[in-house]
């Protein structure tokens, strides 16, 4: 396909396709099935508001501006709310809590449409030395090993949100290499390669990578250069969570960018952020190190989440090589005495390369938050240790560390305070950032109402709007739109989604500009937001008034075949 038959493809048919649907409108005697009216509408461009309604007609919007006396089925006053596209979450990890609950309750209420997964793990390919997945839906047993067998089963399910994935290094690297730190060989990265590109094929939008900790961090650059050349035919991305994000930030980003301008790949720079107390206040050396490589041509962005302590999880104090081998091989390194002392010395010293949370926070234990469910859920670790060493004396902090991640086996999800209101608000401003959740779909009740989880969960997007948009004017309201919506679907190429626009997916979320904020707290998450008015996913309401009907209209969005 040359670039004068793309242009018709992806320009002329959308028009095509909405004069089509006009004729077949009027044949029904001008009846939409949904009409918004009176609304100020946000179409997700950047461009300023206007006053208008929208039309959809199946899962398509068909008209967008004063429509007159057409009539819908179903009528609603929009007068003092917003009509905008809904909102893309472009680093998601709902991948499997989608298949308990298919609601997507925390990511519905806060006008979420779409989800990305996949960062650094994806759901498929699980192959090789990994092992299949498998989950109980109901009274059914599914299993997958690929990416595209997990996006049929996404079909199948029923979920209110669309869903698109990368494929994740750490899949393709784990299937070849398993739990081993060995280094690969050429072959083996060629076969790391393949994966990726049938992944591809099964419709993933891009490559993931998170490469702080193994076995992302296992890579070197010039394996990721390699490995990411598997996307440029199919003009995937590259979404990477960097090596480094404290005193090695700007190495880590640099990096960044040389994966992308040598693999020909665009990059977005997972939660853009300086995570060290060391340099906090340098976010503008890092805009400038972007806004240079833009300037020579390499499409390198990047998106952040709207809040100030990043989830983790506590394990991340321990360096990376105490796990090779997996989770069993470093329970026994943390239950070793001699172990130990390297240990203790590692995370009090730091290892070359490593980010390491712990002197990231300055050893702070009150700047860890467990949110992980476990009985010491909501608490601060400096409480938790607390707590752990009454009655001792001359206790030892990292032992009573190690001895917690032993009964807990070896995974406690923790809440770090680790970066800057003043870093994060420039990041979040520039043209070339966009908004992320770094959340999952979780609920203020049933079964995914657990642990203490961040609440980004819960409210990122009504957070920009409601505290960067309107209270602080960080961000025009027009901007923070296009930030959630059209600017994250034309980093992945996810087309006819992101905007209002005739011809386009009827992915709309309507709000109130006046109360819309975020409620949800780092003590208490468990909090919908205000203002999130309608949220219509392929053309069904699935968030009628505030409440959620129970609808389940998403589906999953492969990447479009090229020629």
């Amino acid at each position: 396909m040359n670039h004068v038959q793309r242009y018709l493809h992806y320009l002329v048919l959308p028009l095509l396709l909405s004069h089509l649907l006009s004729l077949n409108v009027a044949a029904q005697d001008d009846v939409y099935d949904l009409v918004l009216r009176n609304g100020r509408i946000i179409d997700g461009s950047g461009n300023p508001w206007f006053s208008g309604d929208v039309a959809i007609l199946g899962d398509r919007i068909i008209a967008v501006g004063r429509i007159g006396d057409i009539r819908g089925k179903r009528a609603i006053d929009a007068a003092g709310l917003v009509i905008a596209p809904g909102f893309i979450d472009i680093h998601s990890h709902s991948d499997f809590v989608l298949l308990e609950d298919g609601d997507a309750n925390s990511k519905i209420h806060q006008g979420v449409t779409t989800e990305v997964l996949g960062e650094g793990s994806s759901a498929g390919p699980l192959e090789g030395k990994l092992s299949p997945r498998q989950v109980t839906i109901g009274n059914s047993v599914e299993q997958w090993s690929t990416l595209g067998e997990y996006l049929d089963l996404i079909d199948r399910s029923g979920v209110a949100t669309n869903v698109a994935s990368y494929v994740g290094l750490n899949n393709a690297w784990q299937s070849v290499m398993g739990n081993s730190f060995d280094r690969p060989s050429d072959e083996q990265i060629q076969a790391m390669r393949k994966l990726v590109d049938r992944a591809m094929r099964d419709g993933a939008f891009g490559l993931s990578s998170q490469v702080m900790m193994p076995p992302g961090s296992l890579a070197t650059t010039d394996d990721i250069v390699e490995i990411a050349r598997a996307v440029v035919p199919y003009q995937g991305i590259y979404s990477t969570h960097i090596r480094n994000e404290g005193t090695g930030v700007f190495e880590s980003v640099k990096e960044a960018i040389e994966i992308g301008e040598r693999a020909g790949v665009a990059v977005d720079i997972i939660h853009l952020k300086i995570a060290d107390q060391e340099y906090w206040g340098r976010m503008d050396e890092v805009v400038a190190l972007i806004d240079a490589a833009r300037e020579r041509g390499v499409n390198v962005q990047a998106n952040v989440y709207p809040y100030t302590r990043g989830n983790n999880n506590l394990v991340s104090i321990i360096p990376p090589w105490a796990h090779e081998g997996g989770r069993a091989k470093l329970l026994e390194r943390l239950r070793d005495l001699e172990q130990r002392a390297r240990l203790k010395h590692d995370i009090v010293n730091g290892v070359q390369g490593w980010y390491n949370h712990y002197t990231a926070v300055g050893g702070d234990w009150s700047r860890m938050l467990v949110s992980g469910n476990n009985r010491f859920k909501g608490l601060t670790m400096d409480r938790v240790m607390s707590l752990r060493t009454q009655g001792k004396s001359n206790a030892d902090l990292l032992d009573e560390l190690f001895d917690l991640l032993i009964e807990e086996q070896g995974s406690v999800s923790t809440v770090y305070a680790h970066h800057t209101e003043a870093d994060m608000n420039l990041a979040m401003s520039q043209p070339w950032c966009s908004i992320g959740s770094d959340g999952s779909a979780y609920s203020i009740e049933g079964p995914l109402r657990r642990g203490n989880p961040h609440p980004r969960n819960f409210g990122t997007f009504p957070r920009v709007l409601g505290v960067y948009a309107r209270e602080q004017n960080l961000l025009r309201l027009e901007k923070a739109v296009r930030k959630m919506t059209s600017m994250n679907a034309a980093k992945i190429g996810l087309h006819k989604r992101g905007s209002l626009a005739p011809g386009f997916f009827a992915d709309v979320t309507v709000f109130d500009p006046k109360t819309v904020r975020d409620r949800a707290a780092y003590t208490d998450p468990f909090q919908y937001n205000d203002g999130i008015r309608y949220v219509i996913v392929n053309g069904t309401i699935v968030l009628d008034g505030g409440k959620h009907v129970g609808a389940r209209p998403g589906r999953a969005l492969r990447r479009e075949q090229i020629d």
